[in-house]
């Protein structure tokens, strides 16, 4: 009994010593950062001066980027592509989808102080349905189309012909002061004044140019503290304009600057040794694609969907990627951009196999002929062989190359054609005088898909579908996804039309490449996703911060313990 009792209190002393063993230890942690108000942030970018104004910067990268700072948009959207209110407090639209009431936010003033209005809004639209800018085609069509109406000082409401709900997209445009533009007509306002003093409502406002002699060599943005939504918490920011990716780079390796707007491939393993250089990447909406006519007399063999798929199985786009990009580019699976609400990752991937490739150009009857002509042939004396036309330049020389050199393993000629790009327009596309045709689709500013004016039929004789791609299943979506305004009805359109495009490959998509950007490490809260335009990168500008507080009290929290078998 005796020996029983001290096996039992030894028992408990061991217990008592293993969970005072596992009592938790007190140690310190971090102090929290919070981010403060304060400090410059500069950066290079690739290209110059010409006028601070959103409606006259479309083809201008350099103001566009500082615009997208100055001026405010009704709305602005995410990394998915989904809306996301800027100037706008509420919207409203009505059933037939043509009809879109909007009230902005009580709160938001211009940098002179004076309210931002529905007045300005309209004043605007006006502008950029005007004959007299320099807007873009499809801009300018759409607003002049549009019936634009204030219906007091904070309401105004839009009214159009017809549903459209990409019309969402047409409402990121920087909004201008009537107040101080109203008196001017279209042409006087090119030259204005104000595209070199610019009032906006944005987070940041005009402060001055940087000038070298007569030179404009860069400007200076401070926070505006009454901006409407968060204010930002860098006090001022720099641009600094420089020729080329090269001599940017070189501006931060000298401390000139604290970012570069984008490190392209050429200067991307020099930018990646720089050990206090963080680098930022997104996906781009620019999409290489090869369109092919099917309804080419010339090329009978492109109707076969088997042989479509065989052309893009035999294609190695890794190695495009690897050795043409830099590694700097993903995968196209597909017409709409990865990444966006819309996109749908379920659809069939084609990978790289040249092999299973040969075996289907054999079973549609195409081999290679006694006589050594490496071309396959059928019985009928169709050889596989077809013109790729593209765009002039170094990039598109490589990659065309290496495609006619893929699609020659498999017994398949593609004789290359350059020409400029308005040629290819003109004279390729448009006329559908073409057998293949290696491109570039510019998805840029459209976080609405809407792949309706490539590929839908009616777009066949006059339109952009240059593949003619005349499928009736894949139409019916496209044409109720682009007057349906629920979401999720959209989406399941959009992924049965994902679907349809990959089981029917009408066109050959390659790759979309990927933007970077480099910010100094002493640059915080900096978060960058897919961009749908360049100056997207500036989508969380307000929270990017250069001074930080330490919290002063100090927490503690249990020591990990762990224990062995």
């Amino acid at each position: 009994m005796v020996w029983q009792i001290v096996i039992v209190v030894v028992a408990l002393a061991a217990i008592a010593v293993l969970l005072l063993s596992q009592q938790p230890s007190l140690l310190p942690i971090t102090p929290e950062i919070q981010p403060s108000s304060g400090g410059v942030y500069s950066e290079a970018l690739i290209g110059s001066f010409n006028r601070l104004n959103p409606i006259l910067d479309y083809a201008n990268p350099a103001d566009r980027d500082v615009d997208r700072l100055i001026f405010s948009s009704l709305l602005k959207f995410d990394d998915q592509g989904l809306p996301i209110n800027d100037l706008v407090e509420s919207m409203g639209i009505s059933q037939n989808v043509q009809t879109y009431n909007i009230s902005l936010r009580e709160n938001a003033v211009w940098h002179d102080g004076q309210p931002v209005t529905s007045e300005d809004v309209v004043f605007t639209t006006e502008l950029l349905a005007s004959e007299e800018l320099p807007i873009p085609a499809d801009v300018r069509e759409l607003w002049q189309s549009v019936e634009a109406e204030a219906l007091d000082e904070r309401t105004l409401q839009f009214r159009l012909p017809e549903p459209y709900a990409p019309f969402l997209d047409y409402l990121t445009f920087g909004i201008l002061p009537k107040h101080l533009l109203g008196d001017l007509t279209p042409a006087e306002i090119i030259d204005s004044e104000f595209n070199l003093q610019p009032v906006g409502s944005g987070p940041f406002r005009f402060n001055q140019f940087l000038v070298d002699g007569d030179q404009i060599t860069g400007v200076s943005l401070s926070a505006f503290e009454d901006y409407y939504s968060d204010p930002a918490f860098v006090e001022q920011i720099t641009f600094k304009y420089y020729p080329d990716h090269q001599s940017a780079l070189d501006a931060y390796q000298s401390g000139d600057v604290l970012g570069v707007s984008q490190i392209s491939n050429d200067i991307l393993s020099e930018a990646l040794r720089e050990p206090n250089l963080n680098m930022h990447s997104g996906q781009v909406p620019l999409l290489s694609i090869v369109f092919l006519n099917l309804e080419n007399p010339r090329t009978p063999f492109f109707q076969d969907v088997n042989i479509r798929k065989a052309l893009l199985m035999g294609i190695d786009r890794q190695r495009v990627i690897n050795q043409l990009n830099d590694g700097q580019a993903i995968t196209a699976h597909g017409p709409i951009f990865p990444g966006s609400w819309a996109y749908y990752d379920g659809i069939e991937k084609i990978e790289y196999n040249p092999d299973a490739a040969i075996q289907i150009l054999r079973a549609a009857g195409y081999s290679i002929p006694a006589s050594g002509n490496p071309v396959r042939t059928n019985e009928e004396g169709q050889s596989l062989s077809f013109e790729l036309v593209y765009p002039s330049g170094t990039r598109f020389d490589q990659l065309a190359q290496a495609i006619a050199e893929d699609w020659q393993q498999l017994g398949v000629e593609a004789i290359l054609q350059a020409v400029d790009s308005d040629t290819l327009i003109s004279d390729y596309l448009d006329p559908r005088e073409y057998d293949a045709a290696l491109v570039d689709i510019n998805l840029t500013s459209s976080p609405d898909p809407d792949p309706y004016p490539f590929w839908d039929q009616a777009q066949i004789t006059s339109g952009q579908n240059y593949s003619q791609w005349n499928d009736r299943q894949a139409s019916e979506y496209l044409e109720e996804a682009r007057v349906e305004i629920d979401r999720a009805e959209r989406i399941r359109l959009y992924n049965n039309f994902q679907v349809r495009f990959a089981t029917e490959l009408p066109a050959l998509p390659l790759i979309y490449p990927i933007y970077n950007y480099g910010i100094d490490q002493r640059v915080n809260g900096v978060t960058i996703g897919s961009l749908y335009e360049p100056s997207d990168r500036f989508a969380g500008i307000t929270k990017w911060f250069l001074i930080a507080e330490r919290s002063s009290e100090t927490v503690t929290a249990p020591a990990e313990t762990s224990t062995t078998p």
